[in-house]
């Protein structure tokens, strides 16, 4: 099978996959853009996502694009990953446990001449789903009504990217990636009654994103002696305005049919800058450690908001309804002996932790910080044919922490899985 042929049809496959399955059970999902994705492969997710001074000939590094110039001459690196996840969500003495998949990303890259890698591949950049109730009693005329409300969000937003590193020095690295984001996003609202003389009401919202994304990376390689280095890694995520639409809709069931009315925004939404800086030290190739620091400046970007007044409601775009987030991570990596004769001396280990602030708002306040800690290992797959292939598996443990009281706490094992194909297995394995 030829290598143009074989990513069309995994990118086809991937981008079926991304739009039917959801990697999200959070009731805070239904913020914003949903869940962020962090840009990470399996081998990053062992060490919590840190990455921004990371770079290997055998593996793809897409949090910074000019770690791909770093790509083996005779590598062609396919890597597709995927994430099981089981979330346990908790308020008060309630508790309720999910489960979900989801294919995390597929890239490739591949050496274009010396000192020059290309990449590309597919992302997502977020998740929504969550299915929820709440109920409330209240007074009226005719006595006590129950008031049932049914909220429900499905969606998110997808990535492709086309990538490329370049090393016009020895030591000094750039690259940037340029890619095409686009997605939908539903959330609805039913209410229901137990006094029958009051209509159902339905408020829905439905909104579709498309635009650019573009991306800038930086590493600088200094070897302070025969067995240590240091890597410095920084990124710039562009923020711009996107094109699309949003709608309103608050209907009421009368006779089987909803009636209502319909507000409408084109290119409401907006994408922030967003800065990277991190840096990794290598001892002989045996052991990387890494520490990261990620800004996202949210609190800037425009985003569709519904707003009362006394001609009633009005759907415009506007600032403030987010505040920045802040990412800080650490990541180790340990190998035994890297040139080693036997396939379990070659076994990577990793070690990461997280610590993340929220981009959303709850109800007016701050949502809720994310803790995460996560491990895993690299296992050489050994075969007649090639040993440079890589099964990545990693297992993570993450907390959401509301910050107001009473309000709902996630916790999450999450199950990664990567498998990185290099050339030579791609070369021995044809269709015939």
């Amino acid at each position: 099978m030829k290598y143009p042929l074989l990513i069309a049809s995994a990118l086809a496959l991937t981008t079926t996959a991304m739009a039917q399955n959801n990697g999200s059970n959070s009731p805070y999902s239904r913020y914003g853009f949903g869940l962020l994705n962090d840009r990470q492969s399996a081998t990053s997710t062992a060490m919590s996502g840190t990455g921004y001074g990371w770079r290997g000939g055998t593996e793809v590094n897409f949090k910074n694009p000019a770690s791909f110039s770093a790509i083996d001459s005779l590598s062609f690196i396919f890597d597709v990953g995927l994430s099981l996840q089981n979330a346990n969500i908790k308020q008060g003495n309630q508790s309720v446990n999910a489960r979900n998949t989801s294919i995390d990303y597929i890239t490739v890259g591949f050496r274009g001449a010396r000192h020059l890698g290309f990449s590309l591949g597919m992302i997502p950049y977020s998740t929504i789903g969550y299915s929820m109730n709440d109920k409330r009693t209240w007074t009226a005329s005719t006595g006590d009504v129950t008031e049932t409300n049914v909220h429900n969000g499905s969606g998110g937003l997808q990535q492709v990217y086309l990538g490329v590193g370049w090393e016009p020095f020895r030591g000094f690295s750039f690259g940037v990636n340029g890619g095409y984001l686009w997605g939908d996003m539903e959330h609805n609202i039913v209410a229901s009654f137990s006094d029958a003389t009051i209509n159902t009401r339905r408020r829905a919202y439905d909104s579709h994103v498309k635009t650019y994304t573009v991306n800038f990376g930086l590493q600088y390689e200094q070897r302070i002696n025969k067995k240590n280095s240091i890597i410095l890694g920084l990124t710039y995520g562009f923020g711009h305005k996107t094109q699309g639409y949003a709608n309103y809709y608050d209907q009421q069931l009368q006779n089987k049919v909803y009636v209502g009315d319909t507000l409408s925004l084109r290119n409401g939404f907006e994408l922030p800058h967003t800065y990277g800086v991190g840096f990794t030290w290598n001892y002989n190739n045996r052991l990387r450690v890494a520490a990261d620091y990620t800004l996202q400046e949210w609190s800037k970007v425009q985003y569709p908001t519904l707003s009362t007044s006394t001609s009633g409601y009005t759907y415009t775009a506007k600032t403030g309804q987010f505040t920045d987030l802040s990412k800080y991570s650490l990541g180790a990596e340990y190998i035994v002996n890297p040139d080693g004769y036997r396939w379990y001396n070659r076994i990577r280990y990793r070690l990461g932790a997280a610590y993340t602030t929220p981009y959303t708002k709850v109800n007016g306040s701050d949502g809720p910080r994310n803790y995460q800690v996560s491990a895993g290992v690299g296992i050489p797959i050994v075969n007649s044919h090639n040993n440079r292939c890589v099964l990545n598996l990693a297992a993570g443990f993450e907390h959401v922490a509301p910050q107001i009281s009473g309000s709902l706490k996630e916790n999450y094992m999450r199950f990664s899985i990567g498998v990185t194909f290099n050339e030579n297995w791609f070369n021995k394995w044809k269709a015939q």
